[in-house]
This record gives C-alpha cells, sequence and structure tokens, in this order.
C-alpha cells in the first residue's frame, strides 16, 4: 500500500519524524513524506495557485528522504497524487500535529484538510493530532509533547486500515490525550465556544493599527460522546468526518420556495 505522509506544522517537526519512523515499521507499505518547508498549521484547506511551487528533496538522519515545499498541506496532497513520488497514495496520513483538533477547531485546522483532500480523491484519510503534556483543550500549544502513543496507534491503524469499517468518502481524525491513553473511542465531533473579540494592539504614527480578534481562552460544550469528552477522560479520539454539507433538510424546505419568482423581476425589465 502506498502511503503519503504530510503535516501542517513543518517537515522536520517531531511529531512528524516520530510517525515517520513508526510508519517505517509497518510492513508491506511505500511510504513517501511530502510536507511543507515551515509551519503552515491552521491553513485548512488553502490552496497555492497564483505561483510554482518549491520544492526540494531533503535527507533525513536515517537516510531516507522525503520532500519539503512552500505550499500548504492540501498542496502537498496534490503533489504527490500528480506523481511528485511515483504512482498515487492509496492511504493520506497527515499528523502527528502538535496540539489537538478538536470540535469546530476542525474547520481551521491544515492536519485534517490534508487528509481531507484525500477524501475528495478517492482514497482514505488519517488525520492525527497530540495533546501537550500541560493537557490544554484548546488550540493553544503547550511545550512539551510525547508522541510515542499516538505515533504507535497511528502505525497499528494504517496496519489495519483494510480490516477497519471505514464509509467510502470518510477520514479519521484521532486526537490523543496527554499522559498515556486509557483506551481508544469512536465519537462524533464537539462544539467549540469561542470567545474572540476586537482588541487594538498598537497604532502606529501613519495611521495603521494593529488588532488581535482571536481569543486565547476558548472552552466548549461539556456534552457526552463527544472529542472533547474522550480527550478529558485520556481517552484517544476516534471522529469519522465526511466531506458532505448540503444540509438535505434545506434541499426539502427549498423545494417548497418557488425559487424562480426571484429572478422574475430581472427577467421582466430585460423584456
Amino acid at each position: 500500500m502506498r502511503v503519503l505522509l504530510t503535516n501542517d506544522d513543518g517537515i522536520q517537526a517531531t511529531g512528524l519524524n516520530e510517525l515517520r519512523r513508526a510508519l517505517l515499521e509497518v510492513p508491506d507499505i511505500e511510504l513517501a513524506v511530502i510536507a511543507p518547508n515551515s509551519n503552515r498549521s491552521a491553513t485548512a484547506r488553502s490552496i497555492t495557485t497564483r505561483r510554482p511551487l518549491e520544492v526540494q528533496e531533503i535527507q533525513f538522519e536515517d537516510g531516507t528522504s522525503g520532500f519539503a515545499t512552500d505550499g500548504t498541506p492540501v498542496d502537498c496532497v496534490r503533489l504527490a497524487a500528480l506523481g511528485l513520488v511515483g504512482e498515487a497514495p492509496e492511504l493520506i496520513v497527515s499528523g502527528i500535529n502538535h496540539g489537538s483538533n478538536l470540535g469546530d477547531d476542525i474547520t481551521y485546522s491544515g492536519t485534517v484538510a490534508a487528509a481531507l483532500e484525500g477524501v475528495v480523491l478517492g482514497v482514505p484519510g488519517i488525520a492525527v493530532s497530540q495533546q501537550s503534556n500541560k493537557r490544554e483543550m484548546d488550540f493553544r500549544l503547550g511545550d512539551e509533547f510525547d508522541f510515542s502513543d499516538a505515533a504507535a496507534f497511528a502505525a497499528h491503524l494504517v496496519e489495519e486500515i483494510e480490516s477497519v469499517p471505514l464509509p467510502n468518502g470518510t477520514l479519521l481524525n484521532v486526537n490523543c490525550p496527554a499522559g498515556g491513553a486509557r483506551g481508544a473511542v469512536a465519537c462524533r465531533a464537539g462544539r467549540r465556544i469561542y470567545r474572540d473579540r476586537l482588541e487594538l494592539h498598537d497604532e502606529g504614527e501613519d495611521g495603521r493599527k494593529h488588532y488581535r480578534i482571536y481569543g486565547d481562552d476558548p472552552s466548549y460544550h461539556a456534552e457526552p460522546d463527544t472529542d472533547f469528552a474522550a480527550i478529558s477522560d485520556g481517552m484517544i479520539a476516534v471522529t469519522p468526518l465526511h466531506f458532505d454539507l448540503t444540509s438535505i433538510e434545506g434541499i426539502t424546505q427549498l423545494g417548497g420556495f418557488d425559487l424562480d419568482g426571484l429572478i422574475r423581476p430581472a427577467a421582466h425589465e430585460v423584456e
């Protein structure tokens, strides 16, 4: 099985390299590594379209190699799919992210976006994130991480991926707690409580102003069976995600609304 490993923290990030070494021990996989050349956290599904991508092959300390690019995590997946490392990957593994990706935060995450791009391309994806040793429950990064449990779990997941009940068009968002996991559980994504506010940071003599808008102390809704609840209980949270954003209820409701009527005035004016 051809596996692409990428991340959003950069190709030299400790989390990626611990997972890289763990995946090299998995039998019968061909591992390729394409990752950003520096941190691209919170880039979500952004892509690079207005300039060529710079790509450089680099050597890891164990003698294997990978590719670093000045693009985004999604760009990394596209580079692999379009032939940079030979045949297209059959599985996308993204991580291990330095910090959790829980609840609504997943929509901002470059780590999750890379795995999601696999779904877009028709191959399964796994996003892996690690809570810091400070046990924070938000996106603020601690100074220290222990990636050993996350790397081992992700490697075993890859080894068993063909037997894992994963519906088509679905990725697995894996979050690992600090301090050693008590177990692993399938759960839904929870909901954040953001405390963002507009705060003037400074103002220059030329009249330019700098604002902070993202709060440093988000919380979450304490609900059972969510990724937040799992991490709080010391469990590895495994959340299946898909790309279908369509509201079926919305289609049903709009079906009874006269949408054609919205264009009649314009058509009448043309006449």
